[in-house]
Parts: structure tokens; sequence; C-alpha cells
């Protein structure tokens, strides 16, 4: 039987058939549709200050079929779909995920422990993690739906963390362009919460936070279990929930509309807050449970700012960590989202401000690095490189839009010299001349090249290279508009056009994979939704290959994870013309 999500079986979705429903006939496109209008709607109502509304709205939502469907596929779909809770169940197989969404009720909704599990924080520390069951991780799905509008409409313009459309990119361009000029800020306080998700106030929330306050209360007096011992939850939101950093966002708003109240703000307001903004220099940028204030002075941050900040989180439950809060001044540089900032040749003719991978960063990684390489001393040296190029890759692209040149070609080197005792270790008997030969080859104008030859399907021979990170080329971000809301219609037209950026860039030196998108105009020919970082895909071969199908361009398609398994279970139903040439979006 196949399950209506359209407007007619939607608005009233709670009245939509919960039985013999079939995952693959589910109509996604319809489904993001219908929630997609309600989430536009709540935004609305919530700019014009309706609370009322907006409740009724989030009600609509949490109790449509459509945002049903959305759920569970998006705690079935995600990493941690393998991850079981308290229960020990999962959900695998469609007839599973079919019931799951008509067991998504209110009435009679009992949350469960969260299981507590511990993951590596810093050498010799560990974060302790809370893992919901799949019933209360599709619950926490369906109500971050209704109140991610809220949320966005009402967050500090600066708040670059656990956001859509927005990244730590963001957050460094942001201060950059506050510090960048010789008459910026010249101090800075670093500021970071003292166990920010573990002690939020749970009554502060319970009033304050926009939402169904009788399913907020489940989730947070749920305990967890720790080694088969349960614990009560009196203050906090655990980390690994789904709307866990939606809520700690939402409990960390309104600080900087706080210092723009008391110091000025230079853009939108009075000329006499225009004149305090350029006088004390104060500017916010936050991402997460960090962020960084700017001042004019060390005496203003210390004796007007900083006090000011901690009554705003005081009345939280929140403090600063005494230990990483500090006061920094720009020229002798600070470290954020791991990057380093600092103005050189502070207050000079040569004064110029650079962001760049800072040492701890680097360290890190490069201690991951020599850490894999060790794992895969066995290894064939075609998985090796299988292995390190994604990690190569991300870390790149990570700090491609700072100055990074010179630490791509030191961490290029480190990477070497690792492999080279990777390579001397397998063979202590010959010669280096020999070992060279067997592992470093010449390819073009690259002397020294970590490669190999990989025979693939029918005898063809793929030439498999180690990645370097100096092969990343340095962008400059384009930093998001300020003031952009992605549930605003005002800025749909910007939203589109920056994520056609963004896509294109984090495809470049994937040229096959570039192709595809553009010639299917960034969207997936199946459901129509668009295709991006975070939906990620699938490739697709039209005639296959067991059946003698080409691995070329023409004979593949991009397609949505959850729209290519739906394929193969429903077949097929559209068609990509063969040899179409891509469409520049």
């Amino acid at each position: 039987m196949t399950v209506q999500t359209t407007a007619q079986a939607g608005t009233r979705a709670d009245a939509a058939p919960t039985t013999n429903i079939d995952w693959h006939s589910i109509d996604w496109a319809r489904c993001n549709s219908e929630v997609r209008k309600l989430q536009v709607r709540i935004a609305k109502a919530t700019k014009l200050k309706q609370r009322r509304k907006v409740k009724t709205l989030q009600w609509l939502l949490t109790h449509s079929h459509a945002a049903k469907c959305l759920a569970v596929q998006r705690v079935t779909e995600n990493r941690g779909k393998r991850t079981a809770g308290v229960d020990g169940e999962t959900w695998k197989t469609p007839q599973v995920k079919a019931q799951a969404i008509g067991s998504l009720k209110r009435r009679g909704y009992q949350a469960k422990p969260l299981k507590r599990v511990y993951i590596p924080k810093a050498p010799g520390k560990m974060r302790p993690l809370g893992i919901p069951t799949m019933k209360d991780r599709a619950m926490q799905a369906l109500h971050a739906m209704a109140l991610e509008p809220v949320a966005e409409t009402t967050a500090d313009w600066n708040s670059y963390g656990f956001r859509p459309e927005r990244c730590t990119a963001d957050g460094i361009s942001k201060l950059y362009m506050s510090l960048y000029q010789r008459g910026s800020a010249a101090w800075v306080l670093e500021g970071d919460i003292s166990g920010c998700f573990d002690h939020i106030s749970h009554p502060w929330m319970l009033q304050n936070i926009l939402t169904d306050t009788k399913v907020l209360a489940q989730w947070l007096n749920a305990g967890y279990v720790d080694k088969g011992t349960l614990f009560s939850t009196q203050e906090g939101t655990p980390q690994g929930g789904i709307i866990s950093p939606l809520l700690a966002n939402l409990a960390l708003d309104g600080l900087e509309d706080l210092l723009a109240a008391e110091f000025g703000k230079a853009y939108g307001l009075k000329r006499t807050r225009r004149h305090l903004a350029a006088t004390n220099k104060v500017h916010f940028v936050r991402y997460a449970d960090d962020f960084v204030i700017t001042g004019s002075s060390k005496e203003l941050l210390a004796e007007r700012v900083l006090p000011l900040v901690r009554d705003f989180l005081a009345g939280r439950g929140l403090t600063l960590s005494e230990t990483k809060t500090k006061i920094t001044s720009v020229g002798d540089g600070f470290d954020f989202l791991g990057q380093n900032v600092r103005m050189y040749h502070q207050g000079t003719a040569k004064a110029q401000m650079l962001t760049t991978p800072s040492k701890k960063n680097v360290k890190t990684f490069l201690d991951g690095i020599r850490m894999t390489i060790r794992l895969h001393r066995t290894s064939p040296q075609a998985l090796l490189i299988k292995v390190l190029n994604p990690k190569i890759r991300g870390w790149a692209n990570y700090h491609q839009h700072a100055v990074a040149k010179a630490t791509y070609n030191r961490v290029d080197k480190e990477i070497w010299r690792a492999l080279w005792r990777w390579a001397k270790r397998r063979h202590p008997m010959k010669t280096a001349r020999w070992i060279l030969a067997k592992y470093f080859k010449r390819i073009g104008d690259r002397s020294f090249c970590f490669s190999t030859m990989e025979v693939r399907k029918k005898g063809k021979r793929i030439e498999l290279k180690l990645r370097r990170a100096f092969e990343t080329p340095i962008r400059r971000h384009t930093k998001i508009r300020e003031e952009a809301n992605p549930y605003d219609p005002e800025f749909k037209t910007y939203f589109e056009d920056r994520l056609s950026v963004q896509m294109e860039n984090h495809l470049q030196g994937r040229k096959r994979l570039l192709y595809l998108w553009k010639r299917q105009k960034g969207h997936c020919p199946a459901c129509g939704e668009r295709i991006t970082k975070l939906t990620r895909w699938h490739s697709h071969h039209l005639v296959r290959q067991v059946d003698d199908g080409p691995d070329a361009s023409e004979n593949l398609v991009l397609l949505h994870p959850t729209c290519h398994r739906k394929g193969h279970a429903k077949g097929f139903a559209f068609v990509m013309p063969v040899g179409q040439p891509p469409d520049l979006v």
C-alpha cells in the first residue's frame, strides 16, 4: 500500500495511515515540500512575535505524517544508524522503518535513559556522550524540525556552530574582518564555557525555549546508564542527542544583542550606537560554546565585558572555564577553531593580519596520520593510499581558506618521512635505491611520489597515488550574510547561488563527480531535491556493469542514498539522456 504524503494527507498528517506502509513508496519530494512550507510559516510567525501561532504550527508539524517520515529517514541514514541505545534496537529493514513512522506519537511517549559512552577528547581526557534509543532519536529529529526555524530566526547573527548553511570558515572570516585593519581592536577575550552541554539549567530551558515542554522535559529528565547503573540528570542536555546542539545554541543566543546594547553595534543601528561601536571596537563571534569578543583595550574586556558575560551565563546555569578563558593581545595571536589568528608587525606600517593552521591542529593531524601508518604496517600499499587520501584531503580542504601553503609543504614532508620509515621496515635487507623504485615513482614533474598500480575489474589497471596537501588550492572564503535565514523566502535565491559555489569548490579535483553534478543541475533525478554535502550522494550505473554497462560518465548518474536504495528495490522511474552535455549551474 502506498502512503500519501501530499497536502491532502499531510495537513492532518496524524490521520494518515500508520500500518502497511511501504517504505520504498514514500514520496520524499512531497514530504520535504510539506515540511518546508510549515517551517517557513513558523519562521514568519516567530519574526512577527506571534508566539501562539508558532506553537500551533509546531503542533501541526510534529503531528505531520510527512515530518515523521523524514525524522525516521534522518536517524536511519546518518552515521550513527548502527549504534543502538539502551534497548539494543536498530532500525535496519524497510519494514521496521515503516513501522517506526507510526510509533512517533506524543500520547503515551516515555523517553528512555541514554547509554553513556566515552570518546577521546584530548590526551588523557575523555568526552562523555549520551546515546538515545532509535525512537528517542526520531522524536528528537521530529521536534528539531519544528524548533529549528525558531532558532534560526532568533539566533545571534555571528553564531556559526551547529547551524544550517554556516561553517567554521564563516567564523574565521568574521574575525578577520573585525581585526585586519590598523585601527581595529588590539585585544580579544577568548571565552570557553565549562561543561556547557552538561550544565544548562533545566528550568531556564523549559521556560524560555519555544517548543513542546512536555516532550522536552522527558528528554531532559531521562537520565543515563553508565556501566549498568542508572543515573538521574538534574541539569544539562547530553551530548550525542540530535536536538542537543540546537538547545545549546538557544541557551547561548542573546549575548551578542546584550553586548550591542551596552557597547554599540556597527550596523543597522542609530548613529550613537555606531559611534559606541567605533570607540569600543567590540565584536562577537561564537561557534558552539567557544567564543571570541574583541575590544579596544585589555581593561575594557576585563572590567566591563567579562562581568557582563558571566552574569549572562549565570542566568542559564553556566560558568566560564577559568583555565581556558583569557584576554590576549592580537599581536601575540590566538587559536580559534583550529587556526591561529595573529597581527604580525603590530603597530608598524607593515602590520598584517594572517590566519594560519594552528600548531596544535597540525600536530594532532600528523599524530593521527603516523598512527594510521603504524596500524597499516602490513597492509598493501594500495590500501594504505586509499585510507590516507581522504584524511589528507579533508584536513587540507578545511584550511584552504587560510594562509596555509607553507604548512601544507611541511605536512607533506612529514608524511613522506613516515612513509619512508614504513617502507624501510617492510624490507630491512633491501637498499634505499630498491625501496625507492618499488614504492616511490616519478609522475609527471613530481618525483618520489608514493604510488602503485591496482588491478580492477576486467583487468583494468589504475594508478593510485598519495594525495599531497600542497595540491589543494588556496581560496578566499565568501562569508555568509549575517542576517541570512534559510527559512526566510527572501533569501531563497541567495542560498541557492551559495550552494552552487560551495558544491563546485567541494568537488574540485573530482572531475567526474563535478561533471555529473553540473549535468543534473545539482538535483537528484529520482526525487528532484538538491544534492548537497549534507545529503551526500551515490553513483548509479544506468546500465549495470554485470550487463556490460561501461564505467563512463554517460552511463552514470548521482542519486541521494535513499533514492538509490529505493530505486533498486522498486525499479528506477527516471531516464537520463545518454551523452547529454553538462549545463552550467
